[in-house]
């Protein structure tokens, strides 16, 4: 009974879905703790056969371009802020899914087990933010002249600018030919290991503000203490294969941490 009286009302699912999300990445961040995200430089056998990169990448962020314009579409009488929120989570995925795959050099092919948790995510984060923004969403008419929409916007596009440059800093770090790593140089990796890290979740984090919601907090909540964990790995592996690897760089945030 209790089940079926929360699928029928969808705002008490998404606040339940929203905890659900903010749970996993606690539990997530306890985990990668001590286990490395099996895929990348870290990829494993022993989590299922290998999916090659770019169709892993592409088939995993698909859903959540797939649900994103069918909310839309079918629901034509969005406000503007919906409308811009909407906008920011379909460019973010159009390059994730249409643009960053087929831009991969290389690249060791991602491991059954991580590819379909990563495609089970997006389905149900495109359907949380997008059932939220497209039918739940209740913004005041001045919304978009707000001090927490304009701020949330703006660190919005400003991470997904830090989020792209710095893949296309570690996508060049090699020449044609060249296998192996090497130290990323350039943009905010002078100042932290995670840049591309770093402008996710200031990507995310901006979006939750400008919405101002469960969901969108869940979202970046979820979003910070995974690529935490990603980030701490990836610096104390720079620290353990280069010798040379700058002492002065932090993980995540410049001069701080």
């Amino acid at each position: 009974m209790w089940l079926s009286d929360l699928l029928e009302d969808e705002w008490r699912l998404l606040e339940l879905m929203s905890l659900v999300m903010v749970f996993m990445g606690v539990l997530s961040f306890v985990l990668l703790r001590s286990i490395r995200v099996p895929y990348g430089r870290y990829s494993s056998s022993v989590f299922g056969p290998p999916v090659p990169v770019r169709l892993a990448w592409f088939i995993q962020e698909l859903p959540c371009l797939v649900v994103a314009f069918y909310f839309i579409f079918t629901q034509p009488q969005l406000g503007a802020p919906s409308l811009a929120l909407m906008g920011g989570f379909i460019c973010h995925y159009t390059h994730r899914t249409l643009i960053f795959p087929f831009l991969i050099r290389g690249g060791k092919p991602t491991p059954l087990a991580p590819f379909v948790l990563a495609l089970i995510f997006c389905c149900y984060n495109g359907y949380l933010q997008s059932s939220y923004l497209c039918r739940h969403a209740a913004f005041p008419s001045d919304w978009t002249h707000d001090l927490r929409f304009i701020t949330g916007i703006t660190l919005f596009f400003c991470g997904m600018f830090i989020n792209v440059h710095s893949d296309h800093i570690l996508r060049n770090l090699r020449k044609p030919g060249e296998t192996g790593y090497k130290i990323p140089r350039g943009g905010l990796f002078e100042y932290v290991s995670g840049a591309n890290f770093l402008g996710e979740i200031v990507e995310w984090s901006g979006f939750a503000i400008a919405g101002w919601s469960i969901t969108g907090a869940a979202f970046a909540i979820f979003t910070l203490l995974v690529l935490l964990s990603r980030a701490q790995q990836h610096h104390q592996w720079y620290l353990e294969k280069f010798e040379d690897y700058p002492k002065s760089r932090k993980i995540l945030v410049p001069f701080i941490y």
